[in-house]
């Protein structure tokens, strides 16, 4: 074994006893990186494509929530097995991290290529479903068929970056994913003006960075930088071990999934009000997801520790990392809060500098999503920290309270009473109630 690799005992004394804030910053750098940069070159897709046209800019915004759909179903998988491989690991189970890791693979790439080929064959009334408009349609159908193409491949990815992750080997997962996504940025303006293929030309500069990503995922795998060992034969005819995976991965694809259905239904509230207001929508949804990756990314360097320590029975260890992860995330999400709020009108002018509309409307969503913002702190690691401790119901539960629950009842009624102002308001609300149902669980559980 290469000197640089640790053993899988060295790796476990490493998550039971390295300090809580060292060993959580150590791994939440990487997975910080990691979801700055996917969510920077999704970000890229938008800010190039919206020089085209404000209707193309909409259509990534219709093209997304399909997008959120695949990697619900590859981020549902990736931390379900995930979080049982952390747990694994911290009991000495290594033949079942194998087992789980395997399995899952083999799964998030057989729901990938079953929602490329449900996606192709219904693709005009998918993206009219999505809240597509006869000017955005020719745009979102362009996009999100190249896009469909890369869903076992990004499915596939989640799985394995999930796995490096659960097992604390964010740094490999880090490279994986950041390549793909740094080669993204630049594939970008190549094939969007140099090549003159416009919005095709950003889908197929994902797809691309998507199969690279996935190359350098599954290298580690194949030279065993990884503890856990991904065999054929490793992979399980027991319907109970997928059952498994799905029911600890609910909370995270309950998550994203909704991610798609709130979109959709903003999509489609914001269409009554013009293009402008879908693409303003659609910039601010962009925005607000690379300010939450910071706290995504800190979270995630969290879960692993709870999981191993949980695993090991060092409860008292689960609870200082949940309080420090809470602590830094609400204090990193203010600061970031106050910055988006008095930044908001020139964020928007960065996609749009050109069109008076799409930034005042954008605006005053991105404001009011700031306001809420510093309250993800808790919220976010408290459902981080029941799923991978396997209190999975009361994890789904809290999943589906922000862009469910609270979500779809509030974009529903509010533009029937307040108009525009109503598709604006509608997430903020959502958050602000789904962080005072989540405190009792917090509570409870500490």
């Amino acid at each position: 074994m290469p000197a640089h690799v640790i053993t899988s005992e060295q790796q476990r004394d490493r998550m039971l006893h390295t300090p809580i804030p060292r060993l959580i910053l150590s791994l939440c750098l990487p997975t910080l990186a990691t979801q700055l940069i996917s969510v920077f070159y999704n970000t890229a897709d938008t800010y190039f494509v919206s020089k085209l046209s404000t209707s193309a800019a909409a259509a990534v915004g219709v093209v997304f929530s399909l997008m959120s759909i695949i990697q619900a179903f590859g981020f549902g998988i990736g931390m379900g097995c995930g979080s049982i491989i952390s747990c694994s690991l911290g009991g000495k189970d290594n033949d079942r991290a194998d087992r789980i890791g395997s399995s899952a693979f083999v799964l998030a790439a057989a729901v990938g290529l079953a929602l490329c080929a449900a996606g192709l064959c219904t693709l005009r009334p998918l993206m009219r479903l999505l809240g597509s408009t006869d000017t955005i349609l020719p745009y979102a159908e362009s996009y999100a068929r190249i896009i469909l193409l890369a869903a076992p491949v990004m499915c596939a990815s989640f799985v394995l970056n999930n796995i490096l992750r659960g097992e604390g080997k964010a740094m490999l997962a880090m490279v994986g994913i950041g390549l793909g996504g740094v080669l993204n940025i630049g594939l970008d303006p190549l094939f969007i003006y140099t090549f003159g293929l416009g919005i095709a030309g950003a889908a197929i500069a994902t797809l691309l960075s998507q199969c690279v990503s996935f190359a350098i995922l599954l290298a580690c795998f194949l030279r065993r930088k990884s503890a856990v060992r991904l065999h054929i034969g490793q992979v399980s005819r027991k319907a109970e071990v997928y059952a498994r995976i799905i029911k600890t991965g609910m909370p995270s694809f309950c998550r994203q999934s909704l991610a798609s259905v709130a979109t959709v239904l903003l999509n489609v509230n914001a269409a009554v009000y013009g293009d402008a207001a879908v693409a303003a929508m659609s910039v601010v949804g962009r925005i607000f997801m690379f300010v939450f990756s910071f706290m995504l990314g800190f979270g995630q360097g969290f879960q692993p520790v709870a999981g191993y320590n949980f695993g090991a029975k060092r409860y008292d260890r689960v609870r200082g990392a949940t309080y420090f992860t809470m602590l830094v995330g609400t204090v990193l999400m203010s600061v970031l809060a106050a910055a988006g709020f008095l930044a908001a009108p020139g964020a928007l002018a960065l996609f749009r500098r050109d069109d008076a509309e799409v930034i005042a409307i954008g605006a005053l969503a991105l404001r009011a999503q700031c306001v809420v913002l510093p309250l993800f702190g808790v919220s976010t690691v408290t459902n981080m920290l029941l799923q991978v401790t396997g209190q999975s119901g009361q994890a789904t539960f809290l999943s589906l309270c922000r862009q469910g629950i609270f979500f779809v009842p509030f974009i529903l009624l509010l533009p029937q009473l307040i108009g525009l102002l109503g598709v604006q308001l509608a997430q903020p609300a959502a958050d602000l109630c789904t962080f005072a149902v989540t405190l009792p669980f917090l509570l409870s559980f500490l």
